[in-house]
């Protein structure tokens, strides 16, 4: 069984090098997180904002991995595929769970949102997704809605790091651009004056709910020293 002790310490060796940082000492990470997703997207998404980081997914290792995510909030969903992964791999591992919450529809889809409009084990397409969506919101004047990220960092199956994170917007009435994936063509931002799915891929690294939670982490990163844990 991994523990708290010197396996957490030797794996924690095994993951870290000390390099310099902005001008000083400073540990971050040089080898290999695992990543608790197959989605090649976020995967782009996340090694974009951890660079010094080789983001691993269980396909790379030809791992089966399909946790049930039964938590009844993002963070839980997080947990549970990052303990997941973990027990197969034994080293540190990265997991999120988003999705979009529309005011109107109580927060739904939320923690469905990958699931959403689903039959049985047949999963909608992200356009069948969409369509579905607005079509449930048809006539509702009121379109408040926000990307929620809860992201988790874990070591062990008791100690992580946790952040959620959130993207505020208003729902779309018909999908607009072609960047991102998922519902980003639906989720405007008034400030942009443009949906998720029409930022430059630079720009949405910097906005979006998982890059924000993403880079939380990264900033945690910076400040560990392992050798002291």
């Amino acid at each position: 069984m991994f523990n708290s002790g010197a396996n957490l310490r030797a794996s924690l060796r095994a993951s870290w090098r000390r390099v310099d940082f902005r001008g000083g000492a400073a540990y971050t990470f040089g080898m290999t997180i695992w990543f608790a997703s197959g989605n090649e997207h976020k995967r782009a998404e996340l090694s974009a904002i951890l660079p010094q980081v080789e983001l691993r997914v269980p396909a790379d290792a030809g791992l089966a991995f399909d946790p049930v995510e039964d938590g009844d909030e993002f963070l839980e969903n997080a947990l549970i595929k990052a303990r997941s992964l973990f027990r197969l791999v034994k080293q540190p591992v990265i997991a999120d769970d988003s999705g979009l919450c529309v005011d109107t529809l109580d927060g739904r889809p939320g923690i469905h949102s990958a699931r959403y409009g689903c039959v049985g084990d047949v999963r909608l397409g992200d356009a069948e997704r969409n369509a579905l969506l607005l079509s449930e919101m048809e006539g509702f004047p009121m379109r408040g809605a926000c990307f929620v990220c809860a992201m988790v960092l874990l070591f062990n199956e008791n100690r992580f790091f946790a952040v959620q994170e959130t993207l505020e917007g208003e729902l779309l009435r018909e999908p607009r651009g072609e960047e991102g994936f998922g519902y980003d063509p639906l989720l405007y931002l008034p400030e942009q004056r443009c949906s998720v799915a029409e930022l430059p891929p630079e720009l949405k690294n910097t906005l979006s709910h998982r890059a924000k939670a993403a880079r939380a982490i990264a900033a945690w990163l910076e400040l560990q020293n392992p050798s002291g844990l």
